[in-house]
């Protein structure tokens, strides 16, 4: 049946007049996300909302996954039109870093836009005592989904400070949400969360008990040895009980796309997403930070030929 619905999709559209709107070019579009308890997924929706509402006659559905590198695996096998990513996750992509989950090149990704940074975020319980990553030795601690964005970003980072997973008590792979859970029950000591600035889920635990973002000094941002790490900093107030400023460190996210979106598509994706930030950020804060003038650099994979034809008349390329 969805092969059926695939074929009568494409014949519907191929119909059309040669006249008819970019935005009618696809008759599917899927927006790839992330776990339901991070910053992937409230943006998601809001995306496929309007895009629902911008390009009449597209079916547009919001799919929760994993995050980046499943994402960027569904965008390399067709399996989506657009998708959220962190840049280091795109850069492993391109290369076809099997150890991080790319059994191959992915060679038919193409970017939309650089968006907002993601924030590296280490959250403690005050009641474990940790105040610097030197601490979580010894100490239980979730490092994200298997193979996410964000437990790939752990890696990195811990490896920079030293550390090892070896080096805890406990490691956990789970997701923000359940993460925080373990946390209120006492079950685990610190979370790293890598997304946008005022995740729900640290929002909910800082609000149910004291707890500690973490610094993470600028010398170790720089022994990642990786231009998609930069220094940055978690403002003061971001989080109930946090009233001083954090250094962290941050990455790029990206909008992705691949190759088998046609032009016409890709532009009406981009043009539209653009045109509609304000409904981006009423959705999460984050979208806030999503600034025109940035889009079209910062990627480690080519521009979609429509993206940039977006991105000329804007007199950006």
């Amino acid at each position: 049946m969805k092969r059926l619905a695939a074929v009568v999709g494409a014949c519907l559209f191929a119909s059309l007049p040669a006249t008819s709107s970019p935005a009618r070019a696809e008759a599917y579009i899927t927006v790839l996300t992330g776990g339901t308890s991070g910053v992937y997924y409230p943006l998601g929706v809001a995306l496929s909302n309007v895009y629902g509402k911008a390009l009449p006659g597209a079916k547009v559905t919001a799919q929760a996954t994993k995050a980046s590198v499943e994402n960027l695996n569904l965008l390399q096998a067709g399996r989506g039109e657009i998708g959220f990513t962190l840049g280091d996750s795109l850069s492993d992509a391109w290369k076809g870093n099997e150890e991080v989950g790319f059994k191959t090149k992915l060679e038919k990704l193409r970017t939309v836009a650089a968006i907002y940074p993601n924030y590296i975020q280490v959250v403690a319980t005050k009641e474990s005592g940790i105040k610097t990553l030197a601490d979580l030795k010894g100490k239980r601690v979730s490092v994200g989904a298997p193979k996410s964005g964000t437990e790939l970003n752990a890696r990195a980072i811990f490896h920079a400070a030293g550390l090892a997973y070896k080096d805890f008590d406990k490691t956990e792979y789970l997701p923000f949400g359940e993460s925080v859970d373990l946390m209120k029950n006492r079950q685990l000591d610190a979370t790293l969360i890598s997304a946008g600035l005022g995740v729900a889920a640290i929002k909910d635990l800082s609000a149910s008990q004291e707890v500690t973002v973490v610094s993470i000094p600028a010398d170790i941002v720089a022994k990642v040895g990786d231009a998609a790490y930069i220094a940055e900093t978690v403002p003061a107030n971001t989080y109930p009980g946090q009233t001083e400023a954090v250094p962290t460190a941050a990455v790029r996210n990206l909008l992705v796309t691949h190759s088998g979106v046609s032009d016409d598509a890709a532009y009406a994706m981009t043009k539209t997403l653009f045109e509609n930030l304000d409904a981006l950020a009423a959705a999460h804060v984050a979208a806030k930070q999503i600034k025109l003038d940035a889009a079209a650099t910062q990627s480690p994979v080519p521009l979609h030929p429509g993206s940039i034809k977006f991105y000329k008349e804007k007199g950006l390329m």
